[in-house]
């Protein structure tokens, strides 16, 4: 794989995610990438992403950066384990989200770039656990587990 963020190798059709759709002009465009064995996306919120609590990010918003993450992440792991190249013709992994448990350590304050870095836990056939970890201003604001299962043709539009 080159450079190219995770989510630039999935096709059209599924590129329209709210949170990691390149084609969605009114999602979060998500990029992640490879930083050594971990996965790093940065994202700077918006100021209508705010809480219930002023001054910080909504729930919600860190828990959908953890797994939209989370299912790039888990489409890394595949194509770093099955040796894909960036000229690949084999049709891109997709994952979806069995289980996404978040645990909200802290508040997370608006007005900064969020880190959401990955480890990938567990890789088995179809499934890819990954543990996640945002950070703001250098602290770890939250932390989670995402269970990922791999689309395959037949389940693909159930």
């Amino acid at each position: 794989m080159s450079e190219k963020a995770f989510q630039d190798y999935y096709p059209d059709n599924y590129s329209h995610c709210y949170g990691c759709g390149r084609l969605n002009q009114d999602g979060m465009q998500l990029k992640s990438y490879w930083d050594g064995e971990e996965t790093v996306c940065r994202y700077t919120p918006r100021s209508y992403h705010s809480g219930g609590f002023p001054g910080n990010i909504y729930g919600g918003l860190i828990a959908s950066l953890m797994d939209c993450h989370s299912a790039a992440s888990a489409t890394a792991a595949r194509m770093r384990e099955d040796n894909y190249t960036a000229d690949d013709r084999r049709p891109v992994p997709r994952f979806v989200t069995a289980s996404l448990r978040v645990d909200y350590l802290k508040p997370t304050p608006m007005g900064g770039v969020l880190e959401i870095r990955g480890r990938i836990k567990e890789i088995k056939t179809r499934k890819i656990i990954v543990n996640t970890a945002l950070f703001a201003a250098g602290e770890l604001r939250a932390k989670g587990e995402a269970v990922m299962v791999q689309l395959t043709e037949s389940n693909a539009g159930q």
